[in-house]
């Protein structure tokens, strides 16, 4: 059996964000090799800036509450987790440039790759999700 997850993260929302990273560092800290391929909006989850100022979704205030009493990380500090823990990350290239990005944009320690790239990864996952 696969020791593989293939993560994609398609949404760049505060709890798409939490779903994503979550997920990726349950995995991992199960001995799982896990890849997060992040394309269209979900490049602002490893974006310098966007990923620090992730909005609580409207009507959904109450929950960072919640948040701060379940000692839940922060999304940064997610991300740092993830990295230290050996999950890989992939910007889409695609995405990127039709965006007007460069790797210099992202959080450091990305890998800019194609579809091909995660799919590669992806083909003898045994799990795969998409956020």
């Amino acid at each position: 059996m696969s020791s593989k997850v293939a993560i994609i993260a398609a949404n760049g929302g505060l709890f798409d964000a939490y779903k994503v990273f979550n997920i990726a560092t349950a995995a991992a800290a199960s001995d799982q090799e896990v890849s997060i391929f992040f394309t269209f909006e979900g490049l602002n989850l490893i974006h310098k800036e966007g990923y620090k100022q992730l909005a609580m979704p409207e009507g959904k205030e109450h929950f960072a509450e919640g948040f701060k009493k379940a000692n839940v990380p922060s999304i940064p500090d997610l991300v740092e987790m993830a990295q230290e823990m050996g999950v890989k990350f992939i910007g889409c290239q695609m995405t990127m440039d039709v965006m007007g990005l460069t790797k210099e944009d992202f959080v450091d320690g990305i890998e800019v790759g194609g579809a091909v790239t995660f799919l590669d990864f992806a083909k003898d996952a045994n799990v795969s999700l998409t956020f």
